[in-house]
């Protein structure tokens, strides 16, 4: 009767052991294949919002180009108050000796 419980309890510890040892074993397959499953489910999205995201950075880049251009002609225009200047005082001269060859021609 004694050798009996000995040769169960022997026979659960060694069930047991197994049986720790099969969860060990399997335990890093189960979570790779969890990992695996995961990526291939999420990928496809993580795809797309990066494509997404690289449309996005395109109209950026592209928006931003656009307001640098504007910028440039807009300080352009703003140095371009000397030369309007200096072509109004032509203008002015032009119309002055316009007048003093009219005047000239009037007293022939």
């Amino acid at each position: 009767r004694a050798e009996r419980e000995l040769q169960l309890s022997r026979f659960k510890f060694t069930d047991r052991f197994m049986e720790s040892l099969y969860f060990l074993a399997n335990e890093p397959s189960v979570a790779l294949y969890r990992l695996q499953e995961h990526v291939r489910r999420s990928l496809p999205e993580l795809v797309q919002h990066k494509t997404d995201m690289q449309e996005v950075e395109e109209q950026g880049q592209g928006a931003i180009y656009t307001v640098e251009y504007a910028c440039s002609a807009v300080k352009g225009m703003s140095n371009s108050g000397v030369h309007f200047r200096s072509i109004e005082g032509l203008l002015r001269q032009t119309i002055s000796i316009k007048e003093q060859l009219s005047s000239l021609q009037g007293r022939r």
